[in-house]
């Protein structure tokens, strides 16, 4: 059994310095043993420190092995990366990842810095937000060495590089920026790994904060990077000459520059015939275009355009607003903020519980509110279509933003009718004409119009015909593959 206790006397500069540092805090623990063959210092935080790796690879090693320099620690422990410095600064950085400080004797000038840090993470799961019905059913976790596994495993090429830096003056957050040597456009890589290191701020919890300080646009509500869980859609946009980016402690990666029409781009088109594929992607287009639009058309007509209305139609809607005392906009912004009540409380609330609010509420608040006569049955089915339509967008970024946008159109068709959702709509589209995700278009291949892009933007073409990387992204290799060898068919009889 190892002796061990708090030293009293008088400990050596550098481990006064260390002592100095941490010792205020209950989780550091620093004592001397004697008992060993050869005595030594050691300190580490217990809080980062596996004890199995501790008392199976480190201790019994420095008990049992005689050691008559810090040297001779790198030859006895099995362990790799053995550290030997005098640097305070460095010590302090190991000791705060996990690591063991060890000296020989009160006097030595150096010390030895052994990893042993411990690793909690959950186990790699299927995704959550971005689940599918074919393809593979992993999803990041919060480790960024899990991370880059599953990366790695699936593009498995000495081109695929990884530049790791530091970000938060308090977190120290690592983070890896991931890019095909090949294939990228060097200047997006720069771009991002500068936009990184100038970054000033405290602690870096998630990669959504990367997504915000990085933005081209910080007062844009659209996200100017995709964020993704799955890695097998970064691999895919690795491959296309595009820069990822990953977050310790973060389970969503971040892939640019990115386009609008990569939003409502689900993964699960790529593991579909190329006819379906397409068909899904025209009505998430549709949909999100209804969400958008149907509700402030709704007050639009009725305030300013009476005479759009078919007559079999206007019966129709003066009946179910006979008893209703609000005008329009306001009918129809109680609505749409009860339905954005329901969500937020189904999202904050338990998952079980959450379900049940969203659709007992739904139901309870949307049949009173008619029979109350605080809004007509044809806006309540209108706006719950459009509530139901927002929900096809396969990320969750661009879900909020369209949730965002909806308000102003309402206020621009109250005021000026139609006048006033095309208005917004100009105003909505030169902000995207001139919005950039690393300083590539975000409207391409719309805008700028690169034809051969639009094989795999609103539609999607067979394979066969995707033999060239995008163009926006400005790859370095812009071939893919060759498109005549692609498309020959040989039977086995030829």
């Amino acid at each position: 059994m190892l002796n061990f206790f708090k030293s009293k006397e008088k400990k050596p500069k550098l481990m006064e310095e260390i002592i100095a540092a941490f010792d205020k805090s209950s989780d550091f623990l620093s004592y001397q043993s004697t008992e060993a063959v050869s005595p030594y210092w050691i300190c580490y935080q217990t809080s980062l420190v596996d004890s199995k790796k501790l008392h199976q690879y480190i201790l019994p090693y420095l008990q049992y092995h005689p050691s008559t320099s810090i040297k001779d620690i790198q030859k006895v422990i099995p362990i790799e990366k053995v550290t030997i410095t005098d640097k305070v600064d460095e010590i302090k950085e190991k000791l705060l990842t996990g690591h063991v400080m060890i000296q020989l004797t009160k006097h030595d000038r150096y010390c030895a810095l052994i990893r042993a840090e411990l690793h909690e993470t959950r186990k790699v799961s299927v995704p959550e937000v971005e689940f599918s019905v074919l393809g593979p059913k992993e999803a990041f976790v919060e480790s960024l060495d899990i991370n880059l596994n599953l990366i790695r495993k699936r593009l498995p090429i000495e081109q695929l590089r990884e530049k790791e830096v530091k970000v938060g003056k308090l977190s120290k957050t690592r983070i890896a920026v991931l890019y095909v040597d090949h294939i990228v456009n060097k200047e997006n890589v720069q771009t991002v790994l500068q936009r990184l290191t100038d970054l000033e701020f405290d602690h870096i919890n998630d990669s959504s904060y990367i997504n915000q300080m990085i933005a081209d646009d910080h007062f844009s509500p659209f996200p100017q990077l995709l964020s993704t869980e799955r890695p097998d859609r970064v691999v895919s946009t690795l491959v296309e000459g595009k820069v990822a980016i990953i977050v310790d402690g973060s389970p969503q990666a971040l892939i640019g520059p990115t386009t609008l029409v990569e939003f409502f781009s689900s993964f699960e088109d790529y593991y579909l015939n190329w006819y379906i594929a397409t068909f899904f992607r025209l009505v998430r287009f549709f949909a999100v275009t209804f969400s958008i639009l149907v509700t402030p058309l709704y007050v639009a007509v009725l305030s300013y355009h009476y005479e759009l209305i078919p007559e079999d139609l206007m019966s129709t809607l003066v009946t179910s607003r006979r008893e209703v005392p609000l005008p329009p906009i306001l009918e129809a912004l109680f609505l749409e903020l009860t339905i954005e009540l329901l969500r937020e409380a189904g999202a904050r609330l338990p998952s079980k519980v959450g379900q049940t609010i969203g659709i007992v509420g739904g139901l309870v608040i949307g049949t009173a509110s008619v029979e109350a006569g605080l809004t007509s049955n044809v806006l309540l089915i209108i706006v719950a279509l459009a509530a139901l339509a927002s929900f096809t967008t396969p990320i969750y970024s661009i879900g909020n933003t369209i949730r965002l946008i909806r308000f102003p159109f309402l206020l621009f068709a109250d005021l000026w009718g139609l006048l006033g959702i095309v208005f917004c709509f100009s105003i909505l589209l030169t902000h995207l004409l001139h919005l950039t995700s690393i300083g590539r278009p975000f409207l391409a291949p719309i805008y700028p119009l690169r034809l051969n892009d639009l094989k795999d933007s609103i539609v999607r073409f067979p394979y066969s015909n995707l033999s060239k990387r995008p163009k926006f992204v400005q790859s370095g290799n812009r071939e893919r593959f060759d498109q005549n060898k692609a498309t020959e068919k040989h039977d086995i009889d030829e």
